[in-house]
């Protein structure tokens, strides 16, 4: 009767849920793709997983392959320096000179440190990712030359061309990073870069350690030759990126800037927020060099230089670079287990930072910073200690070094490795970010050219004397993130550059008057008393 429903016999399959007709299957078409039609009617999605990630997470974990070259290259270079095959080459098998072997190592990061000023305004004017890309060709340049080095001045020569494109690009991959990442997403995008870096650390002790096997000179050659493939897929793969949305605002390209929103996948509501900030800091654009030492900037901007330097003051490039030789000193015998005892750190540094990523946006810069810079303080005092007291002449002391080295290398990959960066380009606004994150990096290199020269030769001279020095650094360095560092995890850095900007001014602890002045500027300037 009409109006009257069948039930099913029970011979027929009860459906879950209703299927499309398809219509018009012609004959021969496979069932497989049919039925991939139907799945696509009902979700009106693709159904590989991979097609719903974010165009903004896929341009982060590109641009971070600039971080494995750097990674590998921090990896790889120490070990090349003590290879058999390359003393032959260079030095007629004799061991090689400590003050040469900091020289190798360290002059990538002078001219590094001198060309990371040039990548700000070089970035603020042709955009983040052209910048990338030049300073990624560059390196791939340097790199190659150092690959053919029949001479030590060949060499150096290749490395100082390799420090320049390193230089350039390197901050700016962390402004673009953080500019097109969503505020409840940047901590753990801003830390996909130090995740390359470690993977690049790890592979260049463990292909090192591979490549000493060979009795050729290819066994130093081969490491600099996968850099230089790398950075040149970099270089080539970049000016196909969106342009950071900020950075379009920021010279005026506003229509260009709502399309390049969509193409990142980046959520309305933080585009909303974005474009307003945009139209107020329109007004207000003036020369960055200037900008960053205003009133109400310049706190912050001594606040991420410092943060920036005081990282590499840490001594982590010191144990990073000579991973062997400390761990030779330390009672490793022979240079395989010293180059084993380096990879396994590696290992530890990447899955320390792939594991700690995902709550970066959980812990906080602050407490990630304070709690952070206890463990490495105390780890490199307590070495220090050991070798001062000759507790290393016992196995145990000697075990208890190497452990210490481990936990030191987890502190800092867990904490420091991942927010500095993250927290220089934060409280930072758009019109001064990229030449403070420069400025930054310049700091962060000219000290780690000073760790990377002076170690060999501090070691030399004392044993316990770098871990003193590199305790006493990061300890004070903690004291200063107690006293001015602030909270930035969660604000939109449109927050962190103007609402928040009265917040962020570095002040003195216990000066009530000032924050209150504070307080009542960010009132009139917002309507509201937000603290």
């Amino acid at each position: 009767m009409e109006g009257t429903q069948v039930a099913p016999s029970p011979s027929e399959p009860v459906a879950c849920f209703p299927i499309p007709q398809v219509a018009n299957v012609t004959a021969g078409t496979s069932p497989g793709r049919t039925l991939l039609q139907r799945v696509r009617a009902l979700n009106g999605k693709p159904i590989y997983p991979w097609r719903r990630v974010p165009n903004y997470v896929r341009c982060t974990l590109f641009t971070a392959m600039g971080g494995f070259c750097f990674g590998f290259d921090t990896g790889s270079i120490g070990p090349i320096t003590v290879m058999s095959q390359f003393e032959h080459q260079f030095f007629n098998d004799q061991k090689i000179d400590p003050m040469l072997q900091g020289l190798i190592v360290s002059s990538i990061l002078l001219t590094a440190s001198l060309a990371s000023l040039l990548s700000g305004p070089l970035s603020n004017k042709i955009s983040r990712i052209r910048t990338i890309s030049l300073g990624a060709v560059v390196f791939a340049a340097g790199c190659a030359i150092a690959c053919s080095a029949g001479s030590l001045a060949q060499l150096f020569v290749g490395r100082c061309i390799a420090g320049t494109g390193e230089g350039v690009y390197l901050s700016a991959i962390t402004v673009y990073t953080i500019e097109i990442a969503p505020a409840s997403a940047r901590g753990r995008l801003g830390s996909a870069l130090q995740v390359l870096i470690t993977i690049g650390l790890a592979t260049g002790y463990l292909v090192c350690y591979g490549t000493s096997q060979l009795t050729s000179s290819l066994s130093w050659r081969f490491p600099f030759g996968i850099q230089a493939i790398v950075s040149v897929v970099l270089g080539a793969g970049c000016p196909l990126l969106p342009h950071s949305p900020r950075w379009l605002h920021h010279v005026g390209r506003h229509d260009e800037a709502r399309a390049a929103w969509e193409r990142l996948g980046v959520a309305a509501a933080d585009v909303e927020k974005t474009e307003q900030a945009a139209q107020r800091e329109a007004a207000e654009r003036g020369s960055f060099w200037t900008e960053m030492w205003k009133k109400g900037i310049r706190g912050r901007t001594f606040l991420g230089v410092f943060l920036s330097a005081m990282q590499q003051a840490s001594g982590i490039d010191g144990v990073l670079y000579y991973a062997p030789v400390l761990f030779t000193q330390a009672g490793l015998s022979g240079t395989t287990s010293s180059f084993v005892a380096s990879g396994v750190s590696g290992i530890i540094m990447v899955v320390v930072t792939f594991s700690c990523q995902f709550f970066t946006d959980t812990w906080g810069r602050r407490p990630s910073m304070i709690r952070g810079g206890y463990v490495i303080a105390l780890s490199m005092l307590i070495i220090g200690a050991l070798y001062a007291s000759n507790a290393t002449a016992s196995p145990a002391g000697r075990w208890a070094v190497i452990v210490l080295i481990y936990v030191f290398v987890i502190g800092y990959t867990s904490t420091w490795a991942i927010c500095v960066r993250i927290i220089c380009s934060e409280i930072q606004p758009t019109r001064t970010r990229a030449a403070v994150s420069s400025l930054g990096q310049c700091a962060n290199w000219v000290i780690n050219w000073i760790i990377a020269f002076t170690t060999p030769l501090f070691l030399a001279k004392s044993s316990s004397g770098p871990y003193f020095l590199f305790g006493a650094c990061s300890l004070v360095t903690t004291f200063v993130c107690v006293a001015y560092q602030p909270e930035t995890r969660g604000a939109s850095l449109e927050d962190s550059g103007l609402p928040m900007a009265m917040r962020l001014a570095v002040t003195r602890i216990g000066s009530s008057r000032r924050r209150a002045d504070i307080k009542a500027r960010h009132v009139a300037m917002n309507g509201t008393d937000e603290s």
